[in-house]
């Protein structure tokens, strides 16, 4: 029994040393285990929203390539994106809730709105009062300077103060004659809309071009994006019957763009660059080619849409920029608010948003400042005009982001319509 009962004892002993042993290297199991769930999720959100893909698929590729770079937040990445109604101006309160929503999100610390429709100002004010910590980027605000400029900590638009000048110069160099701008009147009552607009006819004047301007519907109206196109492709060929062949067209809306190419590629005309520029915008639909086999190669896409325009006789009377502008300014920004949360950009160097925009632009120059006030003259420390040159199929770049624009046209004064 003595004997029996010291074997006892020895296998007590054995197995409590044994688990001994064996409890450290469960607890170190677990506890990698937990350090790799931990080191898979991301230290913090970015919040992109953009339109649907039939307004502004740009805009929609360019989140996409964030989540591609750097994952999607509901996987343990950094990227939520989310979209805003087509009918953004009927639906305002829907916009609002779709981009607030996201400050819900306690790991969310910067949202990117590209385009910045009506009601994005609203959005940003009421995510200000209940998280301070999130910074709030606006990529080409349809709203005012000044209302924009309230609430945003960066607003970045196309420069449509220098563009308004370097368009018509572009459109002289390709031997435009006339200048018509087709718009509507919501985007005219928006500044940096309508302050182009007017001072593209300025610069008709000074160059010597006629400016013409004409109405066509309003996509987010009754008609819908189908009916405002059908008006496109209706009324283009009685437009360069009435104006000629050497009469440039310009868009404001990017669902007009397709239908507009479509039909200057058909009967004649010129094209400058788009709104929003891009080989994307517009040209693929108008040409009829397929650019799935290039997605996100923008030099292939844009060797593509050129082959196809010299083959069509277009050479020297389309252009864009090489890059898409949606794209570049959705993908952008997001970076740039990646880069400023690792400590690896400063919201106050405007070098290191241009580098940011760079990442996705290889090889193509922007230029661009800070927007000035015509009215009070103050320059804003939270928007900067951006731009890039001109690539005029089958020629090349134009020297655009090289030319001094002249003062006067900076002073103009926005009269809304």
């Amino acid at each position: 029994m003595k004997k029996l009962g010291l074997i006892f004892v020895v296998l007590l002993v054995s197995i409590g040393m044994a688990c001994n042993r064996k409890a450290p290297a469960e607890r170190q199991s677990g506890q990698s285990a937990a350090q790799s769930a931990t080191q898979n999720q991301a230290a913090y959100h970015i919040g992109v929203v953009t339109g649907t893909v039939s307004q502004s698929e740009d805009d929609l590729r360019g989140a996409e390539e964030l989540i591609r770079r750097y994952g999607k937040a509901s996987e343990g990445g950094v990227i939520q994106h989310v979209t805003y109604p087509d009918s953004f101006m009927d639906q305002m309160e829907t916009t609002i809730t779709q981009i607030t929503s996201l400050a819900d999100d306690p790991l969310m610390k910067a949202i990117v709105v590209n385009q910045g429709v009506p009601g994005t100002a609203e959005a940003f004010k009421r995510i200000k009062e209940k998280r301070s910590d999130i910074m709030l980027f606006a990529g080409e605000p349809h709203e005012d300077p000044l209302v924009i400029q309230q609430s945003a900590t960066l607003a970045v638009s196309a420069d449509f103060i220098s563009r308004g000048y370097t368009i018509i110069w572009a459109a002289k160099q390709l031997g435009a004659d006339t200048f018509v701008h087709i718009s509507f009147p919501r985007h005219m009552s928006y500044e940096s809309l309508g302050l182009r607009r007017q001072i593209m006819e300025e610069a008709c004047n000074d160059l010597g071009l006629k400016f013409v301007f004409v109405t066509a519907p309003d996509p987010t109206s009754d008609v819908g994006v189908a009916g405002a196109q059908q008006y496109i492709l209706e009324q283009t060929p009685q437009w360069i019957q009435t104006y000629g062949a050497n009469t440039a067209f310009f868009c404001t809306n990017d669902a007009h763009t397709e239908p507009l190419l479509k039909q200057l590629l058909t009967y004649g005309g010129m094209f400058v660059e788009a709104d929003l520029p891009s080989p994307l915008m517009g040209y693929p639909g108008a040409l009829g080619i397929d650019l799935s086999a290039e997605a996100g190669d923008f030099p292939a896409i844009l060797k593509k849409v050129e082959d196809a325009i010299v083959t069509k006789g277009g050479s020297g009377k389309f252009g864009t920029w090489a890059f898409s502008y949606g794209f570049s300014v959705s993908a952008g920004l997001g970076e740039y608010a990646k880069r400023i949360l690792d400590g690896k950009a400063s919201l106050t160097t405007p070098d290191d948003l241009y580098a940011a925009l760079g990442e996705f632009t290889s090889g193509a120059k922007w230029n661009g400042g800070f927007y000035v006030d015509a009215n009070t003259g103050v320059r804003a420390r939270n928007q900067i005009l951006i731009y890039m040159d001109t690539y005029v199929f089958g020629k090349g770049y134009l020297p655009t982001t090289d030319q001094k624009v002249p003062e006067k046209y900076y002073n103009i004064k926005f009269n809304k319509q």
